[in-house]
């Protein structure tokens, strides 16, 4: 890719306090990873911005009586940025396609995915009570719950619509005032979100947009003391160090991390069925996803026939621009990263593993110019190799053999990550037992990532802690008050 020029444009302003806020300073530039040209520049946030957001957005939930308002009354807001991401859906999956590359169907869906969080999110805050407590004596005790707040929300870039939702919307259901940093890859969607939340009432300066690197705007908002707590989803590296950082504060912090997801396959399974759930699980997004099922285990008897059947999936598998008719995996959502992944294919291939599909980019003269690679899979490795020890983050399947459950679990549960897995089985007791035995968060019998806000999502061992989504997805974001009313004499 050649060195690319700074726009002519003025680059996008930040959100701070209701008001668009610009920087001199060197700006972010967005490239279409489909075309390797540049869409615009954003505003970065520094120190001063970081800081400037701080105190405006606890002025604003100060000011503004959000934290104290009627649940019936932040849901109302809630629901009304949740109608307005609808009216905007051709705007929002707009930009995040040519920002991270994932097909429009994908980003139409992620869109309205985040919309629903926000009706979701509306309908807990207005619903979900306090709790009266067992009394040991002559008293009234109860439970309330309090925001911390100003919550950072720090987001990734591989689905920043559905990733920015899930923290923001049950973040403000509890009250808080939230400071959202996107990734820098793709802040325009966060952007327009700050703009609809605005326009559907939210007071000024509850919820800031501050895009930026992570090395500065991130790292300055997690130390800033007056930031009580921070949502952070992306790679083990960072997490480690917000979580360094976050202990120096005695802060509260929710993670979610990488994922090197299992996906098992037994002989008794309905194997069509779970070579289609297997091929959506890793190629979906180009294999952009933390809960991507990696890690395919195969039950040897059956194996050679799963592998048969898998190749000819990926090797079917409509690589394209992400806004072609039919288009099914667009290019990676950066050259820096697809370069990576190159890296680590090719290093797996220099030490002995058969690259059996994909290996590379896409030899289609059009396609020369974006940041594609081809639905891959690998076998020849055992589960210690690097490639099947390391999250890729790409659309690159890790094949491995197993005899039995013990076997299975055990090589399964072998990685530093939890965060999700899939087992396929006629058996359901089997399948409960070996659930059951999953160090994960998340786990999908004979289907394979289905998600509902509904439902707490996040990870074991280094793949985070915290829940997100469902009731616990809200409460996250409160902290428990004890309240006693004595009921004797004095």
């Amino acid at each position: 890719m050649t060195k690319l020029r700074r726009p002519h444009d003025p680059p996008k302003p930040m959100l701070i306090g209701g008001k668009q806020v610009s920087t001199a300073g060197e700006p972010l530039i967005s490239v279409n990873p489909a075309t390797g040209t540049i869409n615009h520049a954003i505003c970065a946030a520094g120190p001063a911005e970081i800081d400037l957001a701080v105190h405006e957005a606890a002025k604003a939930e100060a000011r503004s009586n959000w934290r104290d308002l009627q649940p019936h009354q932040r849901a109302g807001i809630l629901h009304r940025i949740g109608e307005m991401i609808l009216r905007d859906t051709e705007l929002l999956s707009h930009l995040q396609m040519i920002e991270n590359g994932k097909v429009r169907a994908e980003c139409v869906a992620q869109v309205r995915s985040a919309a629903a969080t926000f009706r979701y999110y509306a309908c807990v805050c207005e619903t979900l009570g306090s709790e009266i407590t067992p009394s040991r004596g002559d008293y009234l005790s109860m439970t309330v719950y309090e925001p911390y707040g100003v919550v950072a929300a720090l987001t990734p870039w591989n689905s920043p619509m559905t990733m920015e939702a899930q923290k923001v919307a049950p973040a403000l259901a509890a009250g808080n005032a939230v400071i959202l940093k996107p990734s820098e890859l793709t802040s325009s969607p966060a952007l327009e979100l700050g703009r609809i939340a605005l326009e559907a009432g939210l007071p000024a300066g509850v919820l800031n947009i501050l895009p930026g690197t992570g090395a500065t705007a991130g790292a300055a908002l997690v130390a800033h003391p007056g930031v009580q707590m921070v949502s952070f989803t992306g790679g083990a590296a960072s997490g480690r160090r917000i979580a360094s950082a976050a202990a120096e504060k005695l802060m509260p912090l929710a993670l979610e991390l990488g994922g090197k997801s299992p996906h098992i396959v037994f002989a008794d399974a309905d194997i069509e069925a779970a070579v289609d759930a297997v091929a959506g699980g890793i190629y979906e997004g180009s294999g952009q996803s933390c809960v991507a099922g990696s890690r395919l285990f195969v039950q040897e008897d059956v194996q050679e026939r799963v592998i048969g059947m898998l190749l000819d999936k990926a090797r079917s598998i409509r690589v394209d621009m992400p806004e072609a008719a039919g288009a099914q995996m667009g290019p990676i959502a950066s050259f820096v990263q697809r370069d990576r992944i190159a890296r680590m294919v090719d290093s797996a291939r220099d030490n002995g593993a058969s690259i059996l599909a994909g290996g590379g980019a896409p030899a289609v003269a059009r396609l020369n110019s974006g940041a594609f690679y081809l639905p891959t899979v690998i076998s020849g490795i055992d589960n210690s190799a690097p490639i099947a020890q390391q999250e890729i983050f790409g659309p690159v399947l890790c094949v491995l053999p197993f005899r039995d459950e013990d076997d299975v679990v055990a090589q399964a549960n072998d990685s530093v990550y939890g965060l999700a897995a899939g087992i396929w089985s006629a058996d359901y007791k089997r399948a409960w037992r070996v659930a059951r035995a999953m160090d994960a968060g998340t786990i999908w019998i004979n289907t394979y990532k289905q998600l509902s806000i509904a439902t707490p999502f996040g990870g074991f061992k280094e793949s985070g802690y915290g829940r997100e989504k469902g009731i616990t997805g809200m409460r996250l974001y409160q902290q428990a008050k004890g309240v006693y009313f004595g009921l004797g004499h004095a």
